[in-house]
């Protein structure tokens, strides 16, 4: 049997909130699941994710396999990392407490740069909703400008095209061969 960690969709038309579950391959999309892990919501800015990390580790390590977005998320929560930092204790690199260490480390970091981007979205959003009315400019007289006059050379008349050939006759024309 193989187990998947993937995402069930919830949430009416075009509204789209998702269950991270674990499930049976063979199981439909939206049907039985053997246990719910975490949420995710896209629609918010940015996306709210809700993860109980433990039991995601406890699946991975176990064989579980996340589907493309849920491994996105998994990354994105840690829990990856967690998962490659136990696997180096287990290997005798280092202890538990060092493990721990590097992943609070790397946590308070990460939260710091989440923080960070979501002030520099939030003013930019703030920014675009505030509204600054623009000052009516007074309309200042403008200084009558003389008309300009047509100082332009008279146009010879050419003759009229029509009386050119109706002047010449048949004989002048050159024979057509």
């Amino acid at each position: 049997m193989a187990v998947k960690m993937r995402l069930q969709r919830h949430g009416s038309k075009k509204r789209p909130f998702y269950f991270i579950v674990v499930a049976d391959g063979r199981a439909p999309r939206d049907g039985k699941f053997i246990q719910k892990i975490g949420t995710y919501n896209p629609l918010t800015v940015p996306a709210t994710i809700q993860l109980d990390r433990q039991k995601a580790l406890e699946w991975l390590n176990k064989g579980a396999q996340p589907t493309d977005t849920v491994h996105r998320i998994l990354s994105f929560k840690g829990v990856l990392y967690l998962k490659h930092l136990l696997r180096g204790v287990k290997l005798g690199l280092f202890d538990d407490a060092t493990a721990m260490e590097k992943f609070q480390t790397w946590y308070a970091a990460h939260e710091t740069k989440i923080a960070s981007t979501n002030d520099t979205h939030k003013k930019a959003e703030a920014a675009k909703k505030v509204y600054v009315p623009v000052a009516k400019k007074v309309a200042e007289p403008v200084a009558e400008v003389a008309p300009v006059e047509e100082v332009a050379a008279p146009v010879e008349e050419a003759a009229p095209v029509a009386e050119a050939t109706a002047d010449a006759s048949v004989e002048d024309m050159p024979a057509a061969e």
